[in-house]
């Protein structure tokens, strides 16, 4: 097994970042695979670019979808967490978490948590 990472885009504030990894701890712990760290980041690429300039289109989300809301605490950030697994698991994994994201499935509807698997 390698360590292989899920890196998503979020534009979250506290609560929705603890469900997000509620989601990725569900899905690794149904599964043969262990979280060996995580981070969650405000710049990429080694520091050199902003999260808010790399996922902007997310803040831009959910003002489209909660039209008149305040957006309070969120904030653009990237989720990283290493998984000990192998690929097809890995691949299962990113799937689950990606359905628990928009469980409403293809609908138009307005995501809890705007988000991009990157």
């Amino acid at each position: 097994m390698r360590t292989r990472t899920l890196r998503f885009g979020l534009y979250a504030d506290e609560r929705g970042l603890t469900r997000v990894r509620a989601l990725v701890e569900e899905s690794v712990g149904s599964r043969s695979a262990r979280i060996v760290g995580e981070s969650v980041a405000h710049t990429v690429l080694g520091g050199e670019l902003p999260t808010a300039d790399v996922y902007d289109h997310l803040s831009e989300q959910w003002s489209l979808e909660h039209p008149g809301q305040s957006s309070g605490t969120r904030e653009t950030v990237e989720l990283c967490v290493r998984l000990k697994c192998s690929l097809k698991t890995w691949r299962a994994i990113r799937k689950s978490v990606i359905r628990g994201l928009c469980p409403e499935g293809r609908q138009p509807h307005a995501c809890r948590v705007p988000w991009i698997a990157a």
